[in-house]
């Protein structure tokens, strides 16, 4: 579903992609980790076509992602930062992504907005951080992608809000077979979702595969033990 080969990106001097290689199946939660600068958002920026590589390939179902609006149309992006138009309320987002995406749900977006329970006729340049989090999945989630990329996604999002947001996306790829690739910090909170998993590391993919096999590497440790495990960390 998801696939780069050998995917190369450099910023003067610095690789920020190593001849990096990465396969995501189709209905798989994937969660992609490591450390700051290791290159997981440079990554995300080459699956969602905001960035073309230096060499390597970057395809979704055997498409490239760059210029293609066939496969922009079945992609929904979260990222860490939002942007939202100025003047725009959760119900003008509404208008506008319907006019995007032809898979919009008008139904989908009313119960999420019922759970959610936000305003739907303030501007939501005025919403916390973690209400316009809300509102970006809420957005994302009711455009039916076949493909959600996130990146970050929990941050300013409490608990209560966190079960709910992962409820509806575990929903779809059960539905529908929706692909997900979530690139997070909190490794704990990978744990609880992802099926499979890649560690990445100065531009490279040191582990993927699934949770399962990662943690058969060092029985008894947690994700986050497993992740410094894997990098040739110690723990004290």
């Amino acid at each position: 579903m998801i696939r780069t080969d050998d995917l190369v990106k450099s910023f003067g001097n610095v690789r920020a992609l190593d001849g990096l290689s990465l396969h995501v199946e189709k209905g798989a939660v994937y969660g992609l980790t490591g450390v700051n600068g290791s290159g997981k958002t440079t990554l995300i920026k080459h699956l969602t076509g905001v960035m073309l590589p230096d060499s390597g390939s970057c395809t979704i179902d055997g498409m490239p992602v760059a210029d293609n609006i066939i496969v922009k149309e079945r992609m929904a992006y979260v990222p860490d930062e939002l942007y939202f138009f100025g003047n725009y309320t959760l119900s003008g987002m509404r208008r506008f992504y319907k006019g995007l995406y032809p898979t919009w749900s008008d139904e989908r977006y009313r119960q999420m907005a019922a759970d959610f329970g936000l305003p739907e006729n303030s501007r939501i340049n005025r919403f916390s951080k973690g209400m316009q989090k809300q509102a970006q999945f809420l957005l994302s989630l009711s455009a039916r992608p076949d493909v959600l990329i996130l990146d970050e996604p929990i941050d300013g999002l409490d608990p209560i809000m966190r079960r709910k947001v992962w409820g509806w996306m575990l929903k779809d790829v059960a539905d529908r077979q929706m692909t997900v690739l979530v690139s997070s910090h909190n490794l704990r909170e990978l744990e609880g979702i992802c099926d499979s998993v890649g560690i990445i590391d100065k531009g490279k993919l040191l582990f993927e595969g699934k949770l399962d096999d990662l943690k058969g590497k060092a029985a008894g440790l947690s994700l986050e033990e497993l992740f410094f495990y894997e990098m040739g960390g110690e723990q004290a």
